[in-house]
């Protein structure tokens, strides 16, 4: 038994809301660079389904920047740690390590012969560092500034100059290497968001939360004008980004627009409008070659069109926060994976044909909180359950929520899960609700027990509850009505998940204990097989279509596929999702299995038996 990584679907960029997201390009221009948890997620710029993640930096990862001579990437970190690491190789290897101060990195910057780094951020004892890139050894001193720095850049031309902007309301200027403080810039009135360089080295601007752009002589920090005459934006300004050629650039800002100036004559050319909902404010951009990038605060990338700035080119969709719970649907030969996320975001992601990796959304209002379960029941539909106290039943053909599609629960739910005839049973806070057609039919509460998850068999004549006490009760479905007959079968901890194999033969139950039990449906629920492998919490578990196999999740970052008839014969995926637990699975085909995790990406396996 063997496996392959055929497919990583990236996640989105984490975003904040009023805080500017800085976006790496590489000096090829063939890819660019984010950051998402303590992931840095590069991805083709051509074709963005086409993502690598590097995940090796234990806390939440803030900025990443290619070096010029494009081998080696630098990201920092949330506790000031800065990896510098190989990006030629599929292993990227760490080169070095720093430590050049205590407390968040936000922005990074190389010199044009990939030898020195500055980096700047909320260091305790200082705002800013600036090093060589193989010893660590100072170069300088980053200071002049009394708060939290937000960015910073250098010059890549000959004689060297470094810029810095900051919370102080002022811009910084300095000379070297060694680099020492100049003087400071006092135009802006709030906040210094983003300082950057032309890529020639004639000029530099500064971005501000007071909504202007300045421009400044590169060599001498003269200031020459503000772009626009007064204010560049409405909002604040979170990122600019100059053209190849040094002639324009382009600026995003908190009132939801994208700007291109003109340097020469520091006029906009172009106006992008980018909606009107607070998600729409822009807080990055990146040009690179002839795209034209800027990312909104709902973590969506959209490439800009020159000669339609009303409607971007393509705009990548996806997630930008943890993924809780995921499913897959075939529709018209194409396979779909849904995917929903802990602010509520349902995904719809497209396998096969030249749509491989596109990823898209329901329209209308959905879910407002962590979407726990979900499954596609026979109707078409993509039955889910939220910490909103809902459960709602979104039709995969016309992709839009519908409020005539939702289920109030008078408590919370925390598992779905669907048969036939349009059956669905919501496991709630000590309830147990029954569902037919999108109604709610029958209500098992005062219970003696903590429902877990639940799982009604296709042939929908029983539904199975997992407790928090390790039981599984197997009530009765008679019309509308669960009846308790006094059956229950043990499964060796407390319940987490629980699924019928696709013929209804067995019923697979993972728990709290590392453990996953398969019962035998038809020999009255006799134990089949005790599975043992998983060094953590079980979390979630998932049937192949071909009934023998399946596959489980934990809490020790492991996926396990098992062999129903052989519990020694298992694949075993370790750090399918590394640094991060696996919290939903899925089968393709039988040799193709999907995995999500709170990465907020989702992984395409291909296993050989």
């Amino acid at each position: 038994m063997s496996y392959e990584l055929k497919h990583v679907f990236a996640s989105l960029p984490q975003m904040e809301r009023g805080v500017a997201k800085v976006l790496g390009g590489d000096p090829k221009g063939n890819n660019f660079l984010y950051t998402n948890g303590k992931s840095v997620i590069i991805r083709n710029i051509n074709n963005p389904a086409i993502a690598d993640i590097y995940t090796e930096h234990p806390h939440q990862v803030t900025v990443a920047k290619y070096a010029p001579s494009g081998f080696y990437i630098a990201s920092g970190d949330v506790s000031g740690k800065i990896r510098i690491w190989d990006t030629t190789q599929k292993e990227h290897l760490l080169k070095y390590e720093y430590q050049p101060f205590g407390g968040k990195i936000k922005d990074i910057a190389w010199t044009e012969d990939s030898k020195r780094i500055a980096c700047v951020g909320e260091g305790r004892e200082k705002f800013g560092a600036v090093f060589l890139w193989d010893t660590g050894s100072s170069v300088g001193e980053i200071s002049g500034h009394s708060k939290v720095i937000n960015s910073v850049d250098i010059k890549q031309t000959r004689p060297y100059r470094l810029i810095s902007g900051s919370d102080d309301n002022c811009g910084a200027f300095f000379e070297g290497p060694p680099f020492k403080f100049k003087f400071s810039i006092a135009d802006h009135s709030r906040f210094v968001n983003c300082v950057r360089f032309s890529p020639d080295g004639n000029r530099f601007c500064t971005a501000g939360a007071d909504g202007q752009i300045f421009l400044y002589d590169g060599k001498t920090g003269e200031k020459i004008c503000a772009l626009g005459g007064a204010k560049a934006h409405e909002g604040g300004v979170y990122a600019v980004s100059w053209s190849p050629d040094s002639s324009q650039l382009i600026s995003a800002s908190g009132d939801k627009t994208v700007k291109l100036w003109d340097v020469g004559t520091s006029t906009a050319l172009t106006t992008f409008n980018m909606g009107a909902d607070v998600m729409d404010q822009q807080l990055g951009c990146l040009w690179q070659k002839d795209h034209l990038l800027s990312v909104s605060l709902s973590g969506y990338i959209n490439y800009l069109d020159k000669s339609n700035p009303d409607r971007p080119l393509r705009t990548i969709k996806g997630h930008s926060k943890s993924i809780q719970s995921l499913t897959v649907h075939k529709n018209g030969g194409r396979s779909y994976i849904y995917s929903g996320s802990h602010d509520g975001h349902i995904n719809i992601l497209s396998l096969g044909g030249g749509h491989t990796g596109e990823n898209n959304d329901f329209s209308g209002k959905g879910h407002s909180n962590l979407v726990t379960k979900m499954a596609v029941d026979d109707a078409d539909q993509l039955v889910t359950c939220s910490m909103d106290d809902t459960v709602r039943f979104t039709s995969v053909t016309k992709k839009e929520y519908s409020a005539s599609n939702l289920v109030k629960m008078d408590v919370q739910p925390k598992h779905v899960s669907v048969a036939a005839g349009g059956l669905a049973l919501a496991v709630c806070i000590g309830q147990v609700v029954f569902l037919k057609d999108k109604k709610k039919v029958f209500t098992l509460d005062s219970l003696d027990y903590e429902p877990e998850a639940g799982a009604i068999h296709p042939g929908g004549s029983t539904a199975a509850v997992g407790g928090a006490d390790g039981k599984v009760r197997l009530y009765s479905v008679q019309g509308n009505t669960l009846k308790d007959e006094g059956k229950s079968v043990e499964a060796k901890g407390p319940v987490t998940d629980m699924a019928y194999s696709k013929d209804g033969a067995y019923l697979a139950v993972t728990d709290e204990k590392k453990v996953v039990t398969v019962f035998t449906v038809a020999d009255n629920y006799s134990v089949k097989n005790d599975f043992y492998g998983h060094h953590a919490k079980v979390v979630t578990l998932a049937w192949s279509p071909d009934n023998e196999h399946f596959a489980s999740g934990g809490m020790d970052m492991m996926v396990y596929v098992w062999t129903v008839n052989d519990a020694d014969k298992r694949l075993k995926i370790p750090d399918a999702h590394r640094l991060h637990h696996v919290s939903g699975l899925a089968w393709i085909d039988e040799h193709t299995l999907v995995t999500t995790s709170h990465d907020a990406s989702v992984k395409q396996w291909t296993l050989k038996f």
